[in-house]
């Protein structure tokens, strides 16, 4: 029995193959930071193929055409003769009677090295990159080196990744094989491909058992500064506590974390942070940053990647579920995927312990005014909609700002509405139990949906003015329900170039002040005709030190209203920096701070409900 038991299954394991595309990515012969990867298909179901690269991938919100990364491409029959082929753009390619076609191959370049480099292309959001360093590390993102075939996404893949002997490879695909020089993985689609990264390094790794699920956390630390084990406790702390606050909504067997620390002589790569994906996030962050900064950012941010297996990873519309990697459609729901998921990354922390309620207070607060720095009356259904184009890509990190503030108003409307019985969390475990990973609810019904699931009509006049209107949300009004005041401070008006000067950071490499790209513009620097992408190196002459940054501020601090004033600055122009000047009369901007107070006297009912809203408990 057992004989015939075994003859069977490599028999279906042969078969399985037979019917699967094999992809083969060299590890090993590695040259001038290139890959060799092949692909061999079964046998073709149309004549008339399109090979595709993905211009993006779900959990992304730019345009980023991966196929800009391969080179040297070439399609083969099944008697190994060359194929003619056209190349439509970026990411496609077209074959006319390639009913024959055995197998492509090409070269993949990184994306890291060309991050400084923005002449041609917006960089690639690192965490959703490649980095191909021989010898050192390989940042595998599957969606920038394997394509697929249109009619052919449903089609099994055969992951075969040849690697180093003394290499690891950190993800949460099973290897199939016991060989030391090769990982074999089998993957059930091209979604299950681009859901799956991989990291290959020198093995720095740990592994740990939280609430019944295997977590492993590999890293990459180019001088050896940080270990994996530097970063167990916290992480440790970190996923038991999103565990519990999620219950039953989490039911991963096994989640993968792969750290990439940036520094040392590797790429200069500037796009830090997380991308998240079914059962791993890859991360990346600079190894310049002190222990406790990488530890508190894997809290903010890793927890968020790691609460988006519950939305969008698990509840979706029809658009993320069927998503074109070609032409993508995007979802109207980002308040939702992204702003949801942002509250839940920091409701968890206060309901579970990790801060106290000030610090949750505070990061509230923060959200308030970062959110004024976009627009208001922005339907954020129409913007997410549209969020690969302009003006509404402008837009999109706001997902991360109004997006968790409408997720707490509605928190706090849910739970005024039932007595405290249910919450936002409440809501979305309703929407997971009655759609689930395989089916999607549409896009324009989901309203109805959630109006289904908690009960309450009320949820959609919220929706309808605060979501898909273009009513500002009363924040103030709702934080009032659970005893939260906001209090308004006029200071001094002051001369700088953005509305909020606490988001001004410095360049060493130009000794010049940089801005946040989400920040508001002055009305001096508008005037003037600044962009938030200048910086800038003197004003009247007076260079920019940060040594003596005080000096350059007291300066300001003289400038009259109207008084004549000279900035120099730097301008990106087609990769390079332009020196510049810009001339106009100053313009003193009054700036009004909030902060979120506790009411001294709140009353039962709003105590009662701010218990409710900050613990969790009914």
């Amino acid at each position: 029995m057992r004989k015939t038991a075994l003859s069977l299954g490599l028999f279906a394991a042969f078969l399985a193959n037979a019917q699967s595309i094999k992809t083969t990515i060299d590890l090993v012969n590695v040259k001038d930071d290139k890959v060799a990867v092949t692909m061999e298909f079964p046998k073709m179901k149309s004549g008339d193929v399109k090979f595709h690269f993905p211009k993006t991938v779900p959990g992304t919100y730019s345009e980023d055409d991966y196929g800009r990364f391969i080179e040297g491409i070439k399609f083969y029959d099944n008697k190994g003769s060359e194929l003619k082929y056209t190349k439509v753009n970026d990411n496609t390619y077209a074959l006319k009677n390639a009913q024959n076609l055995s197998k492509i191959s090409y070269l993949v370049n990184d994306s890291f090295d060309e991050e400084t480099d923005t002449s041609k292309h917006k960089a690639v959001f690192s965490p959703s990159g490649t980095d191909i360093e021989q010898g050192k590390v390989y940042m595998i993102n599957t969606h920038g080196f394997i394509g697929y075939i249109d009619n052919m996404q449903d089609v099994p893949y055969q992951l075969v990744v040849q690697k180093p002997t003394d290499f690891y490879g950190t993800t949460a695909l099973v290897d199939q094989d016991k060989s030391e020089s090769t990982d074999t993985f089998t993957l059930a689609n091209y979604a299950k491909v681009t859901d799956s990264p991989l990291m290959y390094t020198k093995p720095d790794y740990i592994t740990f058992n939280a609430g019944g699920m295997e977590l492993v956390l590999g890293v990459y630390s180019p001088t050896g500064k940080y270990k994996a084990a530097d970063f167990k406790e916290n992480l440790e702390k970190m996923v038991i506590a999103q565990k519990k606050f999620l219950g039953d909504m989490n039911t991963n067997k096994k989640y993968a974390i792969m750290l990439y620390l940036s520094g040392g002589d590797g790429p200069k790569i500037k796009g830090f942070g997380a991308l998240e994906h079914h059962e791993s996030t890859s991360v990346v962050l600079p190894e310049m940053m002190p222990k406790d900064a990488i530890d508190k950012t894997i809290t903010d941010v890793v927890s968020h990647e790691f609460f988006h297996t519950v939305n969008p990873l698990k509840t979706h519309s029809e658009e993320i579920h069927y998503f074109d990697y070609a032409d993508p459609k995007m979802s109207q729901h980002l308040w939702m995927y992204e702003g949801g998921t942002e509250y839940f990354a920091n409701l968890f922390q206060i309901q579970e312990g990790l801060i106290n309620k000030d610090e949750f207070l505070q990061r509230i607060g923060e959200k308030i005014a970062n959110s004024k720095n976009y627009d208001d009356t922005m339907p954020f259904t129409v913007m997410s909609k549209n969020v690969l184009k302009a003006p509404y890509k402008d837009q999109y990190r706001n997902v991360y700002e109004k997006g968790t503030l409408l997720a707490m108003c509605l928190d706090i409307e849910l739970r005024k509405l039932s007595n405290g019985e249910m919450g936002y969390r409440d809501m979305i475990r309703k929407l997971s139990q009655r759609f689930g990973e395989n089916k999607p609810f549409k896009d324009d019904k989901l309203i109805d949906e959630l109006v289904t699931v908690t009960g309450y009509p009320q949820v959609k006049d919220f929706y309808t003015k605060y979501i898909a209107g273009n009513q500002p949300t009363p924040y103030a009004d709702y934080l009032n329900m659970v005893g939260v005041e906001i209090q308004k401070q006029d200071s001094r008006p002051i001369f700088w170039f953005i509305k909020n000067p606490n988001q001004t950071g410095f360049d060493d490499k130009n000794n010049a002040f940089a801005f946040d790209e989400s920040s508001a513009l002055s009305p001096f620097a508008k005037s003037i005709g600044f962009k938030i992408t200048d910086q800038v190196l003197a004003l009247d002459g007076k260079t920019v030190d940060i040594k003596n940054v005080q000096d350059f501020i007291s300066y300001t601090q003289t400038i009259k209203d109207g008084q004549n004033v000279t900035v120099t600055i730097l301008r990106d122009n087609a990769g390079k920096k332009d020196k510049m000047t810009l001339t106009g009369k100053a313009i003193l901007d009054k700036m009004t701070t909030e902060t979120l107070k506790f009411k001294a006297n709140p009353s039962p009912a709003e105590l009662k409900l701010q218990s409710q809203w900050l613990t969790g408990k009914k």
